[in-house]
């Protein structure tokens, strides 16, 4: 009930398909209950003979049935595409409401995870809400209106075989309720492992160079082999339940209609009963007893939706780390000036990774951020843009904190270059100008030119609209490092973190997308975190970082003379041990 509540108020705004369901619904109901009534009137017409003056009337009643049945083809119709079409719409707006959460989530949320199972979460487990909302609750009304609706019949047939009629009834709920029990784990643990085969199929698919270039085929097969053997398990178990509880449930209601048809016929004997209403009555007990032998096939459908929308549900309940305030406002394009006043971030509670960091870069200007692997560099171009928060401290923009602004906004006035570069699997043209809307041709060609990559794709084969593949696997990692620096300058942002822009290039290149940075310095305020220190020798300033502290600061020439961190690793650099 808890999981209806919360997806009902997405399945509301279909509520005339599904009022107009449920009326179907109601009239099937009516019509199933009255063609009984019509079949044991015609049998009263018929059981003393029957003679020309009774013709007409068993003409009417034929015609009577045959009315019925075709109209309940149109009842049957609207209530089954109705509430499929509702529930088809309500999975659609979960699974868009789904990926909404998930691009809204901070990257915190993502460290435990894998892509794979949440594509799980998003495709498989969002189709139990298509069973819940067209089969299970259909179906649980349907059949509450049924059984009601037949035991009043058969009350007003004769009261004494109605009671006998809900002999087995006790004994059904009370297996279905330890059924549901039973087989509701291993629902949610085939759901869990499908999301986990899932993600090894992504990573491998995703990996699979790497699998061939080290011949690992047959250890990866066995991993998706040992998963595969754990989700029929699961499954498999489910089903041994299911196959005792479905024919248990068979057996007993089978036993209620022996009750009843020796009862039945016992009263028949004593002349308490007519032979009409011992058909009726047979007729009916089939309506009755179909939809309690069914609850065995709802229970197990119940547990399965329930544990698909259970998983879907984990994630639209996910806290975001990452919230604007409720009087955010636009950012205007800054001038671009950015100040770390007192900066403190770890990824884990009590493993700090910046500590206590400030400084601050004016209007046009060029820092560098350099030092040893892992003391934050890349994490300080993460903060600036919000994908994560400092855990005490402030980053101002033009001298206002960022949280004050809308997340859209802040970050549409930052262009990132990340040392990790992640193109789409589209042409060339749709990556480059991927940061800015409707961005002209004449606008990606000249980023491109900046890039110094224009050349490279006018020599493929279908130039801009050159497809890149998953990736960007068709291309070179220095293609994709300085169509990603192509891509940033088409954002025409204020600011630019350039992170590792020229790691996968040769030096010639290098030189390119160097003199390329370089002429954006004064327009733009470019915040660089490098490792190869010659790129960086014409930053106004250079911060030299180390366990997650500032350790020097300067110019270039300035930390040289100082003869500290940044001298002993660029007199390494230089001497060719560090290319």
């Amino acid at each position: 009930m808890k999981l209806l509540w919360k997806f009902g108020n997405e399945a509301i705004r279909y509520k005339a398909l599904y009022i107009i369901a449920i009326i179907s619904t109601f009239m099937l109901t009516l019509l199933n209950l009255t063609a009984p009534k019509v079949l044991a009137s015609m049998t009263g017409l018929v059981k003393d003979g029957v003679t020309e003056d009774k013709l007409d009337g068993i003409f009417t009643l034929a015609l009577i049935l045959l009315g019925i049945y075709l109209v309940r083809v149109v009842f049957t119709f609207l209530a089954s595409f109705l509430s499929h079409k509702a529930a088809w719409n309500l999975v659609g707006d979960v699974r868009i409401k789904m990926y909404d959460k998930l691009q809204s989530l901070s990257m915190s949320f993502y460290h435990d995870k894998q892509t794979g199972d949440l594509m799980s979460r998003i495709v498989n487990d969002t189709n139990s809400l298509e069973l819940l909302y067209a089969h299970i609750i259909p179906d649980l009304i349907t059949s509450l209106v049924t059984v009601a609706g037949v035991m009043i019949m058969l009350l007003t047939i004769n009261w004494k075989l109605a009671l006998l009629t809900c002999i087995p009834i006790p004994v059904i709920l009370a297996m279905g309720v330890l059924f549901s029990k039973k087989i509701l784990p291993y629902f949610r643990k085939n759901q869990t492992v499908t999301g986990e085969l899932n993600a090894l199929l992504q990573d491998n698919i995703s990996g699979i160079s790497e699998i061939q270039a080290f011949a690992k085929e047959k250890e990866e097969s066995a991993k998706i082999s040992s998963k595969v053997a754990e989700s029929v398990s699961a499954m498999l178990r489910a089903l041994k339940l299911s196959g005792l509880f479905h024919p248990s449930v068979g057996f007993i209601s089978a036993v209620g209609t022996v009750i009843v048809v020796a009862a039945g016929g016992y009263l028949a004997y004593l002349g308490e009963v007519g032979v009409e209403d011992i058909v009726a009555f047979l007729l009916y007990l089939s309506l009755f007893y179909a939809p309690i032998t069914g609850l065995a096939q709802l229970l197990e459908n119940t547990q399965q939706a329930y544990a698909g929308a259970e998983r879907a549900m984990l994630i639209l309940a996910s806290e975001n780390e990452i919230r604007e305030t409720e009087d955010a406002k636009e950012m205007t394009r800054p001038k671009g000036a950015v100040k770390f006043e007192h900066v403190s971030f770890g990824y884990k509670d009590g493993e700090k990774v910046l500590e206590d960091v400030s400084f601050e870069c004016r209007p046009g200007e060029m820092i560098a951020f350099c030092g040893p692997t892992g003391v934050g560099k890349t994490t300080m171009s993460k903060l600036i843009s919000r994908i994560y928060d400092p855990d005490s401290g402030k980053i101002l923009i033009d001298g206002e904190d960022i949280k004050d602004f809308t997340l859209h906004s802040l970050r549409k006035n930052i262009a990132p270059v990340l040392q990790d570069t992640f193109l789409f699997n589209a042409t060339i043209a749709e990556n480059i100008g991927y940061a800015k809307d409707n961005a002209t041709t004449e606008e990606i060609q000249a980023a491109a030119k900046a890039a110094y990559i224009h050349d490279e794709i006018m020599a493929m084969p279908e130039g801009y609209r050159t497809k890149v593949g998953e990736r960007g696997l068709r291309l070179s990692g220095g293609q994709k490092q300085r169509i990603s620096i192509a891509r940033a300058i088409v954002c025409d942002a204020p600011i630019i973190i350039l992170d590792e822009a020229t790691a996968s290039v040769d030096a010639e290149t290098e030189k390119r997308i160097q003199d390329a940075i370089n002429s954006l310095m004064g327009s733009r305020t470019i915040l660089v975190i490098a490792h190869r220190l010659s790129t960086i020798r014409n930053a106004d300033k250079i911060i030299v970082l180390e366990n997650g502290k500032i350790a020097e600061s300067g110019r270039h020439d300035e930390l040289l003379s100082k003869k500290g961190l940044y001298y002993r690793a660029y007199e390494i650099q230089k001497s060719g041990m560090i290319a």
